[in-house]
């Protein structure tokens, strides 16, 4: 494909730049490390936009020694003649100017993931400095910029290769924009995995050069999403071997859809549009609900899975255990706001219906015994859906005939403004009547559960309707949950999750996270979970008292005090161990105490759900490589109060 089609002519200028370094969280989220990561994104996004034009092979991303960013991939190279409307080079069009680029009907790009045109000048006004190299022509062409503004005009510096083409983009955040500049490898890891499964063919090489032992992954998967769906499934037994794929391309909208049945009863279905993640969904969500409902009731009816007098799957019943990643590319993608969380495009609707439809029948036809084990689990959970209806119909009957509205276990608090109140979910009654006597009885309720809750990983919904602990937990909440949640109807500000510092204290607490993450996912986006950290030891020594909750803290403390014989110290083995005022002194008081707070990035919602499959499902050699690996890290956030 020839460059003269893609020229400065093509980069089309809406508005100026002036507002991004006084505003910075309106164009990337956050100056948290979430927003750090997003210029990375942006300007991978632009690399990925060439490939899915068909001019791009290989992405390379290299973060460097403090933190610089160094971007390389071998595309076109963004133009570097005159802009006839601008008067300068396009290429510093694109990195000073907002809202200027070859995504807005230019001609420049057929599909792109920037919806905005935002992409490199916001990462340039967010730097310190950023450099950009072009190798076009047998040329190599520079520019440099510090915090958006040219401090070294576009310049030749030498000669390459004619063959050799592509952009270097290297950049450095600004520490006066950021609160952290330290780059996780992990985070980019997992997007930059999720966007070569998503870019069929495009290798992507992730390198980190900031320690002696350098880091190296590369990323290239010829099956695409097929592989996607394999790789999510890789913790969890697959009910049939085939990957289910469906691709073709109506009214000018590319689909592909790949999804496979497992034995959990999750559902983990993910939507893209030009490989941007749609957490919440839209048109081309709902086309492949809708064929996916319609084709296999139609299915089942024909082959007598369903009786008669039964009535219809419902698309819940059908999807239970599904994995599936569903990808358009479009010219014009129409997103509700700018952080692109819904697709509206109404094409996109028909576009992916008509093509599952048409090719899912093919493929039931050619598979009976697919159709099988697919219709035989969604009439067994549709079956289990009916139960735990009844089920939650009878409880709610009952809670309004007997008017008894909470657990008898719960011992609630007094103030009734859910903004001053929060809940601590405790195991066991010795530290659930410690609990109960060292809190302060206005804001803070205690709920006591009796052992380990059922794990929701592996159960379906009328059973989890049907535990008591669970049920007890609902009610407590008040919010309902699935399709009846409510959070209008929470009766904390925070949920506290506190468990013995010991291994099953730590299960019991990913128990727990696992019902809120899968049945009440809300909770968690919104910041009302939240871990306590109890002490792990206790130092005394001539009347005074240290608490310790780290190993490294009590060397601290032994290395402050002196270390001799006159130091006792306890190891506690659980919160039992403690009484009411020592409890309330290193947990529970919001002056002293250290909560964790549980978070979910939706970008990484894919990485997250197998996480939790890994940890809670079948599969013992998933979790064990997955314990190993991470046993170091803890990915909570702390707060004081």
């Amino acid at each position: 494909m020839a460059n003269e089609d893609y020229g400065a002519s093509q980069i089309q200028i809406l508005e100026g730049l002036e507002a991004v370094r006084k505003r910075p969280g309106m164009y990337i989220g956050s100056t948290s490390e979430k927003g750090l990561h997003h210029l990375v994104y942006e300007i991978v996004d632009n690399a990925v936009d060439e490939a899915l034009g068909g001019y791009c092979d290989c992405i390379e991303v290299e973060i460097e020694k403090g933190d610089i960013i160094r971007v390389v991939d071998d595309g076109r190279g963004i133009p570097v003649d005159i802009h006839p409307k601008a008067g300068i080079p396009a290429v510093e069009v694109v990195f000073t100017i907002l809202h200027a680029g070859g995504k807005f009907g230019g001609g420049g790009y057929k599909v792109s993931g920037g919806l905005h045109g935002v992409g490199a000048s916001v990462v340039n006004a967010l730097s310190q400095w950023l450099e950009v190299t072009i190798y076009m022509d047998g040329k190599i062409y520079s520019q440099r910029y510090e915090r958006g503004k040219v401090v070294k005009p576009l310049t030749i510096i030498g000669e390459c290769d004619q063959e050799k083409h592509g952009t270097m983009v290297e950049f450095k955040p600004d520490e006066k924009i950021f609160e952290t500049l330290e780059f996780s490898y992990d985070t980019l890891r997992t997007r930059l995995r999720e966007t070569a499964f998503l870019t069929k063919n495009l290798k992507i090489i992730l390198r980190d050069t900031r320690e002696e032992e350098i880091k190296e992954e590369t990323f290239h998967y010829e099956g695409g999403i097929k592989e996607f769906v394999s790789y999510l499934n890789k913790s969890s037994s697959a009910l049939y071997g085939d990957i289910i794929y469906c691709e073709g391309t109506v009214n000018n909208v590319y689909v592909e859809v790949a999804f496979q049945h497992n034995n959990t009863y999750s559902e983990n279905v993910y939507s893209f549009v030009n490989n941007i993640i749609t957490p919440e969904g839209g048109t081309h969500l709902v086309g492949f609900k809708n064929a996916i409902t319609k084709t296999f009731n139609e299915y089942a009816r024909n082959m007598k899975f369903l009786k008669d007098s039964e009535q219809n799957l419902m698309g819940e019943d059908i999807r239970e255990g599904m994995t599936a990643i569903i990808s358009i590319k479009v010219e014009e993608p129409q997103f509700e706001g700018q952080t692109k969380q819904k697709l509206g495009n109404s094409e996109a609707r028909g576009a992916v219906d008509s093509i599952v439809s048409e090719q899912l029948t093919y493929y039931l036809e050619q598979n009976p015994a697919v159709g099988k084990i697919i219709c035989e689990k969604s009439v067994v959970s549709m079956r289990a859906r009916i139960a735990a209806r009844k089920a939650r119909d009878l409880t709610r009957r009952k809670t309004a005939l007997d008017g008894m509205g909470l657990p008898g276990k719960l011992a609630d608090c007094s103030d009734k403004n859910p903004e001053n109140c929060e809940i601590y979910i405790v195991e066991g009654d010795s530290a659930g009547g410690s609990a109960k006597t060292a809190r302060s009885r206005e804001t803070q309720a205690i709920l006591p559960l009796r052992g380990k809750i059922l794990n929701v990983e592996k159960a379906r919904l009328d059973r989890i309707y049907g535990n008591a602990e669970i049920k007890a937990m609902i009610t407590a909440f008040g919010t309902g949950i699935n399709e009846d949640f409510d959070i209008t109807k929470l009766r904390y500000g925070k949920i506290i999750i506190m468990t013995d510092a010991d291994v099953d204290g730590a299960h019991i607490a990913t128990l727990l996270l696992t019902f809120i993450y899968r049945f009440m996912p809300e909770l968690i986006k919104t910041g009302h979970v939240y871990l306590a950290t109890p002490p792990l030891y206790k130092i005394e020594k001539n009347k005074n008292v240290w608490y310790a909750y780290s190993d490294e803290e009590l060397n601290s403390i032994l290395t402050e005090i002196g270390r001799d014989s006159s130091n006792k110290i306890q190891r506690y083995k659980g919160l039992g161990e403690m009484d009411a005022e020592q409890l309330w002194d290193t947990t529970m008081d919001p002056k002293k105490r250290i909560l964790k707070r549980v978070n979910m990035d939706e970008d990484s919602k894919s990485e997250l759900d197998l996480t939790f499959t890994t940890l809670m499902g079948d599969e013992v050699e998933p979790r064990r490589e997955f314990i190993e690996a991470n046993a170091k890290y803890a990915n909570y956030m702390e707060y004081q109060g």
